[in-house]
């Protein structure tokens, strides 16, 4: 008689352990407990208006958003703002590639925190045409002044506006006055003649320039060099001290061919040194200078009252073009047109036409 086996085969496959959810609900649910909410525009014009640098960061963001989901958000924001605003000096500094112009608004923006001035500086990079990015380095460039207490950075993208400045540079502008910061420094993206965006939105105007590399030329220029308030020739220091003031010499006389701006004021070229600090407060006392003078005169007033008017129509133009490409019927029609215009099947302007009439429609 066969023995009966009282143990297992070892051929038996035994249950294995069971795994646990690859997601913890626990988890999930300690997560959205802590999780920080998105602040209503409610709260983040409070927080603005209290001098809250985050807050401020937040906002500029829903601002320079292209989503449409944002700009009721963003709209709300500069509403609530809008009343405590305008009541900054608007500096706008411009100058070609390798000026120095990052430089120059460290020791500027850490002369003016000195004598107990808020500055805020909104710096805009060039947008790559190929990759359409940007490096956006300046608080990397300017590490001193980003750790000051009464300063604020905010390094923008230019994208595809044009004019040497960001498309919402406007709007982060009073979104800034109203956290508090006086004095408002806007950094262009130094591309030379074609910066006129810059113009339309600051007080001061600002061309730094360099010694002995030919731009002694632009004095006999039109262009950015009739729009500037003051030239200031950078780098005045080491062995380019004596091209610096000669320099200097050359653009007081040039400036002379000019004729008087309506602001009454007349346009100075001065040197400094941003690595020594040498002129820096003469720059100040220049800038002071002008605002005195047009608040006399009644011109500050006058300017801001139409640059309020240029941007509210720069703004129905950007809407007006911002719909026309995001309309689905001018898409699929505007892809018809290409396509007509590339065959040589019909003219530009007549494509053109088409659009614009169907658009309107």
């Amino acid at each position: 008689m066969a023995l009966k086996k009282t143990h297992p085969s070892a051929l038996k496959e035994n249950d294995g352990i069971e795994q646990p959810d690859s997601i913890s609900t626990s988890s999930v649910q300690h997560i959205q407990q802590f999780r920080r909410k998105q602040p209503t525009a409610d709260e983040l014009v409070t927080n603005i208006l209290k001098g809250d640098k985050v807050a401020l960061s937040r906002a500029i963001t829903l601002v320079e958003s292209t989503s449409s989901s944002h700009l009721e958000k963003a709209n709300e924001i500069i509403k609530g703002c809008l009343p405590f605003a305008n009541n900054s000096m608007r500096i706008g500094i411009t100058g070609v590639p390798g000026v120095g112009k990052s430089t120059f608004i460290e020791a500027f923006g850490k002369y003016l925190t000195s004598i107990g001035k808020k500055v805020a500086v909104l710096a805009v990079d060039p947008s790559s045409s190929i990759s359409h990015g940007s490096i956006l380095g300046d608080k990397t460039r300017m590490e001193e002044l980003v750790k000051d207490e009464n300063a604020y950075i905010r390094p923008s993208a230019s994208g595809e506006s044009l004019g040497g400045v960001a498309r919402k540079t406007r709007e982060a502008i009073i979104l800034c006055e109203a956290c508090g910061f006086d004095t408002i420094l806007i950094e262009t993206v130094g591309v030379g003649q074609s910066e006129t965006a810059v113009h339309s939105m600051v007080d001061f105007f600002l061309l730094l320039n360099l010694a002995g590399a030919g731009d002694e030329l632009q004095g006999i220029k039109r262009g950015i060099m009739e729009m500037a308030d003051a030239i200031v020739i950078n780098k005045a220091d080491g062995d380019n001290v004596k091209r610096a003031r000669l320099a200097k010499v050359d653009f007081n006389r040039a400036l002379h061919l000019f004729p008087l701006k309506s602001s009454g004021w007349s346009p100075k070229a001065n040197t400094c040194s941003a690595l020594t600090n040498e002129g820096i407060s003469d720059v100040w006392e220049t800038i002071t200078d002008y605002f005195t003078l047009t608040k006399e005169n009644g011109f500050f007033d006058k300017k801001r009252k139409e640059q309020s008017q240029y941007w509210m129509l720069e703004t129905i133009n950007e809407q007006l073009k911002l719909n026309f490409y995001s309309n689905p019927k001018i898409q699929k029609l505007l892809e018809e047109n290409k396509k007509a215009v590339q065959n040589n099947e019909i003219s530009p302007f007549a494509a053109a036409q088409i659009l614009l009439k169907s658009y309107f429609e």
